[in-house]
């Protein structure tokens, strides 16, 4: 099913985040959260990945720069999302948690005003 992109920032509803992904060294999947001014709950994850970069250093390493989750909710929308781990040389970003895409659906959630 195509996608529509989106590229904007979630915000996870506090005390809602998976401790098991956190105990797997993983961030810790919000089961929670906001996005255009409507609340999300995920009903079941659908996939997981992992997006890696080399060492800005030049020392030959790679690292995880994004963990990423395709994510059913339940009221049936699934969606991509992504933590991002950093900005580049050790920076956090503002926002960690991003929605990526949502599946063509029916409704498309309008945005914010």
């Amino acid at each position: 099913m195509p996608n529509s992109f989106i590229s904007e920032p979630i915000l996870p509803m506090e005390a809602s985040f998976d401790t098991g992904g956190m105990a797997r060294c993983e961030p810790g999947l919000p089961q929670k959260f906001r996005w255009r001014k409507k609340e999300f709950i995920v009903a079941e994850v659908l996939e997981r990945w992992k997006e890696h970069g080399d060492c800005r250093h030049g020392s030959g390493e790679r690292y995880v720069r994004k963990h990423g989750y395709r994510v059913r909710t339940t009221d049936a929308t699934v969606m991509n999302l992504y933590f991002q781990r950093s900005q580049g040389r050790g920076k956090l970003p503002r926002f960690r948690w991003w929605i990526q895409s949502v599946e063509d659906c029916a409704e498309v959630i309008p945005r914010a005003k």
